[in-house]
């Protein structure tokens, strides 16, 4: 039976609330303002909580921001209920990483499909996501201590971030490291002009935060979901203390911080020295090569993103493309890009 926490200010709202879902079967607790319903989250842990935004003690806002910080409760379903319909209000909400809002008045029906679509998603999520996780085998390999990292991995909880979602900021301190599930997330970095340099590219299975963990520094880019993602997430003294027992993983950390050094240093090269056009050949190249590794024959990236791939401006880019497709070496569809000439791409010259 699925438990669901109610947090609403206004008595005859939560009451009535109440009233619908226990009929249908499901287990309710409630909450009169946003510290209680915290509180109440953590100690009962719900499978679903719905939440208006004006409270007392603790807004709406206030309430999921808390959540979100405490990995117990991160990924529990969360669906505001709002008397505020401005898209500003809405889009704050969703940015926030709320899975859905109800307007107020609204009736039974659509109370019990929104509760009940979030159920669902967040089981098929669940099955998926454990096939995903018995693919990384060849991850972390077979020996003792790798296969203790497999165990944490299987045994934390996945956080879901959706599309634009800020994951960390350039100057926040690292109390852990990410690894992704699904998805892509992007890491950029702020150039004094306010121009953006994107620093990294993390699929499934890639680690996110090897550097700056180890180095024991701050994050010196801002991590983004470039599309819906799950990361799961390490506590750095967790990590540490896997690091000082297992040789074999700390050989494994010390494998990817090389490997994203080597790719770094290249990338600095390229746009030390290399054309424009040559830049952004190798950015697509890139990008594809990461896309065919998910059996994709084409790309999707907005321009952008290639430029802060590339160093460049979005104009340049825009232009370097129309040549590119008038020379017949891509294909352009909106942000979807498929790559005709393979060959000659790769061998463009400065």
């Amino acid at each position: 039976m699925s438990k669901v926490l109610i947090i609403e200010d206004h008595n005859d709202i939560r009451e009535n609330i109440a009233e619908i879902l226990t009929l249908a079967g499901y287990t309710i607790y409630q909450a009169n303002n946003g510290k209680i319903g915290v509180e109440s989250a953590v100690v009962n842990l719900p499978d679903i909580i719905l939440c208006d935004i004006m409270m007392p003690e603790l807004d709406g806002y206030g309430v999921l921001y808390m959540l979100n910080k405490n990995p117990k409760t991160s990924t529990i379903p969360f669906i505001f209920i709002t008397a505020k319909s401005e898209r500003i209000d809405l889009r704050k909400a969703m940015e926030m990483g709320a899975d859905d809002y109800l307007t107020k008045p609204f009736d039974d029906m659509e109370l019990l499909q929104a509760i009940e679509s979030r159920l669902n998603k967040k089981n098929s999520e669940r099955d998926f996501y454990s096939q995903s996780l018995g693919q990384l085998g060849s991850l972390v390999g077979d020996r003792e201590g790798l296969s203790e990292l497999k165990k944490m991995i299987e045994e934390h909880i996945h956080r879901p971030f959706k599309k634009n979602q800020i994951i960390h900021y350039e100057g926040d301190r690292a109390i852990g490291l990410y690894l992704v599930i699904s998805g892509k997330i992007k890491t950029v970095k702020m150039s004094e002009d306010g121009r953006e340099l994107m620093t990294g590219m993390y699929h499934a299975n890639d680690f996110l935060g090897v550097n700056t963990i180890l180095s024991d520094d701050t994050y010196t880019d801002t991590a983004t979901a470039l599309e819906d993602s799950q990361v799961c997430f390490f506590p750095k003294e967790q990590l540490e203390e896997l690091l000082k027992l297992y040789p074999d993983v700390a050989e494994k950390f010390i494998k990817i911080l090389s490997n994203e050094i080597r790719s770094k240093d290249t990338h600095l090269l390229q746009l030390a020295y290399q054309s424009v056009r040559k830049r952004i050949a190798e950015s697509l190249l890139r990008l594809f090569r990461q896309e065919e590794a998910a059996k994709g024959d084409s790309i999707n990236v907005t321009r952008d993103d290639l430029a802060a791939m590339s160093g460049t401006a979005s104009e340049t880019v825009s232009r370097t493309l129309t040549e590119f497709r008038n020379e017949g070496l891509i294909e352009k569809k909106g942000s979807q890009l498929k790559i005709l000439d393979y060959m000659k791409i790769s061998k463009m010259k400065n």
